[in-house]
C-alpha cells in the first residue's frame, strides 16, 4: 500500500447552487491534489509543513506586520500583546506537536491485540475570528497540516486582510519546503455567511471558533464539527487567597490584548470577610472602581440598544472611559473598569461577556455562595467553559469541578494565559476552547491535534479471557442477593 492510500476517502458532493459552491468545490478539488502531494512523503513531510507554518508566523518581523494589520484593520486589542500572542501560542504549540506520530501505526498494545493507525480527515474547514485573525488560523492551519489535512480557512470579514497575508508568508515557507500552495487557502473577499456555510457543507470537517451564529451554523451544516461555546469566564477569590498575587493576576488577564481573549475574566466573585482588601488590591494593579452613576453610563455606552456595542470591545479601559462620557476617569489612564453587581441576566448586562477591559464585582457571604453566584452567572451566559479560582485551599479545586458546569478549573493563575494552555500548566496550547453538553458542544477538550485525526484499529486474536458471573456482579449480589 503507497502513502497516499491513507487518504481519508470522502465521498463526492454534490454540485449545489448556493453562493460560491462551484468556486468552492474547485478549492476542495485542489486541496485534496496538495494533500495527496503531502501524505506522499510520510510523517517528515507532515513535521515540515507544520513547522514552516509555524516560522510563516513566529518570525519577528513577519508577527509583528501581522499584529499591526490586525489592529489597523479589526480595531481590536493592541500591537505588543497580539505579538505576544501569535509567538507564545504558536510556540507552546510547537512544543506540544514535537516528536508526536500523526500518520502511519502511532500504537501499539500487544497484550490486546490492537495496533492504532492515524489518519487524516481531509479537507478541514476553519471558522476563525476577528478577535485573533492570525494566531488563531495559524494553530488551526498547523494541527491540520502536522495531520496530514489540507484546511481552507473562512476568515471573519475585518479579520481577512491579515489572515490573507498570514496565507501568504505560509505559502512562501511551504514552497521553500517543496511542499504546495493548495495545503492552505482561505475564501477570497468579501467573505460572507452564504460561502462560509457552502465551505463547511463540501469539507471533511469544521473547527469553528467565533461567533456563536458560526458555531451554530457549523453543527447544522450536515459536516462533522468542532465548535466552540460562549466565554464568560467568572473568577472566585476566597478568604485564604493571596490577595495581591490574585489581583495582579486578573489583572494582568483582564487587560491583555484589551480583553480580546474568551478566557479573560469578566466577572470576579468575592469573598467578603476580604471583600473591600480585594478592592483595594485590585486598584492598585490597575482597576478603577465605578461609582453606581458612572456605572450606569458606562452601561448605556456599551449596551445601547440592549445589545453590546462593537465600538466599545477590546478597546483600552480610558477609550472606553471617554466614550462613556467618563472623563476624569478617562484621564486617570486605568487599566480596567470594575462595576459592583448582584444580579444575572439580560437585565443585568455586567453579568454578560464583554469583550473588554471592564469587570464585574461581585460580593459573596461564603465560599458556597460564591460557587452559587458564579453558577447563576453561567445560566445566564458562559456554561461549559472555565471557572477561575484564587486560594490556599487547593482541594475546593475539585469541589468546583464536580458542582459548577465547566470543563476546566484554572487555579491560582492568569486565567486568559492558562485556559489555552501554558509553560506552567499541562493544557494544551490552543486558541478553542470546547465547552461539552454545558456549552452546547461536542467536545469539552482545548482543541488539539487529536481533533484533525481519524484512528483505525487493527484487532489482533488474544487468549480469551470470560469471567466469571461473581466477578462482575458479586458486589451487587453480596448487597442484594441473586
Amino acid at each position: 500500500m503507497n502513502a497516499t492510500a491513507t487518504l481519508a476517502a470522502a465521498p463526492p458532493v454534490p454540485a449545489r447552487t448556493g453562493a460560491g459552491a462551484a468556486e468552492i468545490a474547485a478549492m476542495i478539488e485542489r486541496a485534496r491534489a496538495a494533500q495527496r502531494s503531502l501524505l506522499a512523503g510520510g510523517q517528515q513531510s507532515l513535521d515540515t509543513a507544520a513547522q514552516a507554518v509555524a516560522w510563516a508566523i513566529m518570525e519577528p518581523g513577519r508577527n509583528r506586520v501581522l499584529a499591526e494589520l490586525a489592529v489597523a484593520d479589526t480595531g481590536l486589542g493592541n500591537v505588543p500583546d497580539k505579538i505576544r500572542k501569535n509567538h507564545r501560542k504558536t510556540l507552546g504549540l510547537m512544543r506540544d506537536l514535537q516528536g508526536v506520530p500523526t500518520t502511519g501505526v502511532i500504537s501499539r498494545d500487544p497484550a490486546r491485540g490492537l495496533i492504532e493507525i492515524a489518519r487524516p480527515v481531509g479537507v478541514v474547514a476553519a471558522i476563525t475570528p476577528s478577535t485573533n485573525p492570525a494566531a488563531t488560523p495559524a494553530n488551526k492551519i498547523i494541527n491540520a497540516l502536522k495531520c496530514g489535512n489540507a484546511i481552507i480557512v473562512a476568515p471573519s470579514p475585518k479579520g481577512h486582510s491579515t489572515c490573507a497575508r498570514l496565507l501568504d508568508y505560509a505559502h512562501a515557507q511551504l514552497a521553500r519546503c517543496g511542499l504546495p500552495a493548495d495545503l492552505v487557502q482561505i475564501l477570497p473577499a468579501p467573505v460572507n455567511k452564504e460561502a462560509t456555510a457552502e465551505l463547511m457543507r463540501q469539507a471533511d470537517l469544521v473547527v469553528a471558533t467565533g461567533s456563536q451564529s458560526n458555531v451554530r451554523m457549523a453543527y447544522q451544516s450536515g459536516t462533522p464539527a468542532f465548535g466552540v461555546g460562549a466565554g464568560n469566564v467568572a473568577a472566585i477569590v476566597d478568604a485564604s487567597a493571596d490577595l495581591p498575587l490574585a489581583a495582579q493576576r486578573i489583572a494582568r488577564s483582564k487587560m491583555f490584548d484589551n480583553a480580546t481573549s474568551c478566557s479573560s475574566e469578566n466577572s470576579v466573585v468575592i469573598e467578603d470577610a476580604v471583600y473591600a482588601r480585594m478592592l483595594e488590591e485590585l486598584s492598585a494593579a490597575g482597576g478603577v472602581l465605578l461609582d453606581p452613576a458612572d456605572k450606569a453610563r458606562l452601561q448605556r455606552a456599551m449596551w445601547p440598544d440592549g445589545k453590546l456595542s462593537h465600538a466599545m470591545t477590546a478597546r483600552d479601559a480610558a477609550t472606553l472611559a471617554a466614550r462613556a462620557g467618563l472623563a476624569a476617569i478617562a484621564a486617570r489612564q486605568p487599566g480596567f473598569l470594575m462595576a459592583e453587581e448582584d444580579g444575572y441576566g439580560p437585565a443585568h448586562p455586567y453579568s454578560g461577556e464583554k469583550l473588554s477591559p471592564v469587570l464585574t464585582v461581585y460580593r459573596a457571604r461564603d465560599f458556597a455562595h460564591a460557587c452559587d453566584i458564579v453558577a447563576r452567572i453561567y445560566a445566564y451566559m458562559g456554561a461549559g467553559h472555565s471557572v477561575g479560582l484564587h486560594t490556599a485551599t487547593p482541594e475546593r479545586a475539585e469541589s468546583l469541578a464536580r458542582e459548577l458546569p465547566v470543563a476546566r478549573v484554572i487555579v491560582n493563575q492568569s486565567h486568559c494565559f492558562a485556559t489555552g494552555g501554558n509553560f506552567d500548566n499541562g493544557l494544551p496550547f490552543s486558541l478553542s476552547m470546547g465547552c461539552g453538553t454545558w456549552g452546547r458542544n461536542n467536545f469539552s477538550d482545548n482543541l488539539n491535534y487529536r481533533h484533525y485525526l481519524n484512528i483505525t484499529r487493527v484487532a489482533h486474536p488474544i487468549p480469551e479471557r470470560v469471567p466469571h458471573l461473581d466477578d462482575v456482579l458479586g458486589d451487587f449480589f453480596e448487597r442484594y442477593g441473586r
